[in-house]
């Protein structure tokens, strides 16, 4: 590996013009892939293939033809011209079928004599309802196209509600929105480096370097088939903030060896990238770990996230040691043109008050622990997908007026085996009919009865609702998907369905996403222990300590817990998924600050320093390293928590941008102190701090001397 590490930087440096056309040629394909790379709006198709209302959905789309389904509202419009406008929408490309009054009745028969489930279901006042089926999936591209064009023929007074249009919703938005993230993550981006930096034009080339590794990594995800709109949308600043850390290093390690080489600047850099990727490897590894822990949650978006992620650090370490070193090099002149005074303070008077205060700081960090973990245990979460799309949104405004005015939530569907007797589903029709928050339920058997032959209803109602192996029995539900009445209804509508056919499926929104809060909290605790695990390790072997793998956790687990509590005090609602993805986001970041400050006081331990000593140079000397990382990974993503109009990606944003800065405290402040109360504890389950005894001697022998020498001497 050393030989490896002697001959890698001199290789770069030789090679740097033929490197920059190689990482420019290599943009084509990469633009290539990701134009071609699609992209799901819809998270609840990461829920695990082989639970029981993903199985459903694949036959629903099999045995009826049916996919998506949607409900529109339709105000203030003659039943003749409803008539018209259905048939309309019936020729849309992939809607399957459209089902409203004239469906199972003529427009001539008396509204009074259809059925009472069909009136309930159909009618309210001067609104009516249709409901609209397709023949391709919830988030396909067919659905979310058919949409757009439903929405288009419809007009002002029709409202079309149901999961497929916040999908379509969130994908215009999405779009909308992204190139803003990246421009404002660009931006701030700059004003940090601007401030930290001693020249204006090698953050230009920092960005470069890093945005030509972004466009690999988003390109290589053509070999995944498609990625969600969440990694899509976060995939570019997080790499951002993630890999700014690796440049910055670079920086600093090639003009330090400047002054070792001033006369030959290719040297310099060669040993400045043999420098940079000792030190990166291992804090890539620790940031490569926490999003590996993402890859262990059953909802496969963790994996979606994690995947994508852990290959852009890796894509970032590469672009660090090999095309932003040949771009330095090549704009050298340039870069020395645009030199300037630093304008980030040094902090110098913060290791010395840390110091003298270092008990009281930590019976602050203590007793800080328990608000934060009352804060922790007690914010909320939510998995309305409606709910992070602003209230304004076409799907958002139909699904509160589907409320409104038909006091309808989710509806679900349930099939049922087509050899259950008629009696017995006609039953188990009537008993959900009694199910609290249930509204109607309509199927073949409830609408005809037990005692009528199926053949009196229109063919067209028999296809829809029966096929050789299902029957299909249509629930509406007065509340919402995602509440806990919902999820009590799901599970009683479950109980009652597995009495009358063990092998019946209730499937719809609500049931997928009880299933979903199910297993995301399972996932919470699996993800949690996984990253800490890992991270633990990486500690333990990176300082071959029993003890600092707890204190470090424990430091870092506090900056993550101070950042989930505010929620909780604050009364902030978050999306599920950001609990699960902050915690390991900020795992990793934090961890490499923490291993940054301890290997400096590793280093001065084991060279005869004092705890004193070793802890205020390991401080010093990490102060200006973790303040520009910690603010370049919260420029990142600060812009995009505040301008997203999709709250999921919003409050991903603000939880990581604001997880930055208190882990960028917690290390500068709590971290110094342990190592000051806890170094016995240290040298003593730890290889590598001691310094051997002729150091400890020599070291005495030295102070001894110099007691003896008289003042002024």
């Amino acid at each position: 590996m050393e030989v490896f590490m002697k001959y890698f930087g001199k290789a770069v440096v030789r090679s740097r013009f033929l490197i920059l056309i190689i990482a420019a040629l290599l943009l084509v394909p990469s633009v290539i892939g990701y134009l071609n790379t699609r992209i799901n709006y819809d998270v609840l198709t990461y829920l695990p293939k082989d639970i029981e209302t993903m199985k459903g959905q694949d036959i629903l789309l099999d045995e009826f033809g049916q996919g998506a389904i949607s409900m529109m509202v339709v105000e203030g419009m003659d039943f003749k011209d409803v008539s018209k406008l259905k048939a309309e929408i019936g020729e849309v490309p992939h809607v399957h079928d459209v089902v409203w009054y004239d469906s199972f009745a003529s427009l001539n028969m008396p509204v009074e004599m259809l059925p009472q489930d069909v009136r309930d279901a159909f009618i309210r006042g001067d609104a009516t309802l249709m409901a609209i089926t397709y023949d391709t999936g919830t988030s396909a591209d067919e659905t979310m196209e058919a949409i757009t064009t439903i929405r288009k023929i419809a007009g002002k007074n029709c409202f079309l509600a149901g999961i497929s249009g916040i999908v379509t919703d969130t994908r215009d938005l999405a779009n909308a929105e992204e190139p803003i993230y990246v421009l404002l993550a660009v931006l701030l981006a700059v004003v940090v480096l601007g401030l930290a930096m001693d020249t204006f034009l090698a953050p230009l080339f920092f960005l470069l370097s890093i945005g030509m590794c972004i466009i690999y990594n988003l390109g290589s995800n053509v070999f995944f088939g498609e990625i969600s709109y969440i990694t899509k949308a976060l995939a570019a600043v997080l790499q951002l903030g993630v890999t700014m850390d690796y440049s910055i290093f670079l920086w600093h390690s090639f003009q330090e060896n400047i002054k070792r080489y001033p006369d030959d600047h290719k040297t310099a850099m060669a040993e400045a990238i043999n420098q940079t990727l000792q030190s990166v490897i291992g804090s890539s590894i620790t940031t490569i770990a926490g999003f590996i822990a993402l890859c262990f949650m059953s909802f496969t978006l963790g994996l979606d996230i994690g995947a994508v992620m852990a290959k852009g650090v890796l894509f970032g370490v590469i672009g660090c040691v090999t095309i932003l070193p040949s771009m330095i090099l090549t704009a050298e002149k340039l870069i020395e043109k645009t030199r300037h005074k630093p304008l980030l303070p040094k902090f110098k008077k913060l290791p010395d008050f840390v110091q003298k205060h270092y008990k009281a700081i930590l019976a602050v960090y203590i007793i800080a622990w328990i608000p934060a973990i009352w804060g922790y245990m007690h914010y909320d979460v939510y998995y309305q997908l409606d709910q992070t799309l602003p209230p304004d949104l076409p799907s958002v405004s139909a699904n509160a007026e589907l409320s409104g005015k038909f006091d309808m939530g989710a509806t679900h569907m349930l099939l049922v085996d087509a050899d259950t007797d008629s009696t017995e589903t006609e039953k188990m029709c009537n008993e959900m009919k009694k199910v609290d928050g249930v509204k109607t339920v309509l199927g073949i058997d409830s609408l005809v009865g037990s005692g009528l032959p199926h053949e009196m209803l229109p063919d067209k109602i028999l296809d829809a609702l029966e096929s050789d192996n299902y029957k299909l029995i249509l629930i509406t539900s007065e509340y919402a998907t995602a509440t806990d009445e919902v999820n009590a209804q799901v599970e009683e509508l479950n109980t009652i369905l597995k009495k009358y056919d063990p092998t019946g499926m209730l499937i719809g929104e609500a049931p997928c996403t009880a299933d979903l809060i199910r297993i995301t909290n399972h996932d919470f605790n699996v993800v949690n222990w996984v990253s800490i695990g890992l991270v633990f390790l990486i500690i333990f072997f990176v300082f071959r300590s029993i003890s600092l793998p707890f204190l470090l956790i424990f430091a870092i687990e506090f900056a993550i817990f101070v950042n989930m509590a505010i929620p909780g005090y604050t009364g902030t609602a978050l999306a599920f998924i950001t609990p699960i993805v902050i915690g390991t986001i900020q795992l990793g970041s934090t961890v490499d600050y923490a291993i940054l400050m301890t290997s400096r006081y590793q280093t001065e331990r084991a060279g005869g320093k004092s705890r004193e000593e070793a802890v205020r140079i390991a401080h010093t000397t990490s102060i200006q390293s973790v303040i520009v990382s910690a603010f370049s990974f919260f420029a990142a993503t600060f812009g995009v928590g505040i301008y997203s109009n999709i709250s999921m990606i919003s409050s991903l944003c603000v939880m990581m941008a604001r997880g930055a800065l208190i882990s960028m405290c917690t290390v500068l402040l709590v971290l110094p102190a342990i190592l000051m109360a806890f170094d016995p504890l240290i040298i003593r389950t730890s290889l590598g701090f001691m310094p051997d005894r002729k150091g400890i001697f020599a070291g005495r022998k030295e102070h001894k001397n110099r007691t003896s020498q008289p003042h002024g001497a």
